[in-house]
């Protein structure tokens, strides 16, 4: 596959963002409980003694070969899970839509209809944002969203507050789910030569399980902190293995992760083989990572059952000296954070290739 021009695509690495980024966040603020931090998805806002406001932003897309309705959904959907690993449900939403000139007003309004049917089945409140037409805006990136909850402080999943060495690694569902989603939907008749019939249906059926919004909410049932779920992170790019090391270093721990533990399903197998993606590190959105207390693992795993939501224990956090670690055949190995998630290559080589 070729290089694309630019040196880095996607989502920051965490040297980088730090760095660049997060040694310069404007004027401190008491209220702020949590800042942006690597590994965090949510900032949060204390309002009083007992209430807090957090919030998330993510950009949104319209990928015109996925359709309007579908790419309006994930976008709404992606942002929420990032939300929901909070603990709590999202309420409120500020969109900013950004269209390309070419956008038909028909598009535009099958785009919105789609976002707004999302935003009432999650039961959110658009409360302001800006629309229009920009030259310059090319796609599939058409602007952003912001998302917003109210709650109580004790019910709260504070990461690097509450995890703690000894605590269980779950996560859901399987991996690289968005990558064999997406690809299956968008590059269908290069997928046929290496994917059977039914193996692909199944993958393009994957796509609608690319929201982590409801495995967060029924984990959190169960309790947060010593009494359930200490911390939650949603696998995006980078993939499981890359959240795990943003959770990791998020908190400040450790991690042991047995590879032969992770979920790879035939869908994912199959589809990362043609792409020549490592489905360890590729986009993964729909999974959810979770740290759990080690006495509360079992009921974390049967809440998530009794919703249909699998739950694999996949290794635990460690004392932050034993950095972070992969269990495989060949034994235990050092792994470190992608720099750049090889989804994004994977995409403009195959853009780049005119496959369908």
């Amino acid at each position: 596959m070729s290089a694309a021009s630019s040196d880095h695509l996607g989502k920051l690495p965490p040297n980088l963002l730090e760095s660049t980024i997060l040694a310069r966040l404007g004027a401190p603020r008491p209220e702020v409980l949590v800042p942006p931090r690597v590994g965090v998805d949510t900032g949060v806002i204390a309002l009083d003694a007992q209430r807090v406001l957090v919030s998330t932003t993510d950009p949104i897309a319209a990928i015109e070969r996925l359709g309007m309705e579908a790419s309006a959904w994930l976008s709404v959907q992606l942002v929420a899970s990032d939300l929901a690993t909070s603990g709590l449900p999202p309420m409120y939403a500020i969109p900013t839509l950004a269209f390309p000139p070419h956008m038909s007003d028909a598009q535009m309004r099958r785009y919105w209809d789609a976002m707004h049917a999302a935003f009432a089945e999650l039961g959110v409140a658009v409360v302001t944002g800006h629309t229009g037409r920009y030259e310059g805006v090319m796609g599939p990136i058409v602007g952003s969203l912001t998302m917003l909850a109210v709650g109580e402080r004790d019910r709260l999943v504070v990461s690097t507050e509450m995890a703690q060495p000894g605590d269980r690694l779950l996560v859901t569902k399987g991996i690289a789910l968005s990558a064999v989603g997406y690809f299956s939907h968008l590059f269908p008749n290069f997928l046929r030569h290496m994917c059977d019939a039914e193996l692909l249906q199944r993958a393009q059926a994957m796509l609608w399980q690319l929201s982590t919004v409801r495995d967060a909410l029924t984990a959190v049932r169960v309790g947060v902190g010593d009494a359930g779920v200490s911390a939650m992170h949603d696998a995006t790019e980078g993939g499981v293995l890359g959240g795990i090391a943003e959770l990791a270093l998020g908190v400040g721990v450790g991690v042991r992760v047995d590879k032969a533990a992770l979920p790879l399903s035939e869908e994912a197998a199959c589809i990362c083989r043609a792409f020549d993606l490592d489905p360890l590190i590729t986009l993964s959105e729909g999974t959810l990572i979770l740290a759990v207390r080690p006495h509360r693992v079992a009921a974390v795993q049967q809440a998530l059952a009794d919703e249909g939501i699998a739950a694999f224990d996949v290794g635990e956090l460690r004392p932050r000296e034993e950095g972070l670690m992969l269990v495989d055949v060949d034994g235990e190995r050092p792994f470190t954070p992608p720099r750049e998630d090889p989804y994004w290559r994977a995409y403009a080589w195959a853009v780049e290739q005119k496959l369908t």
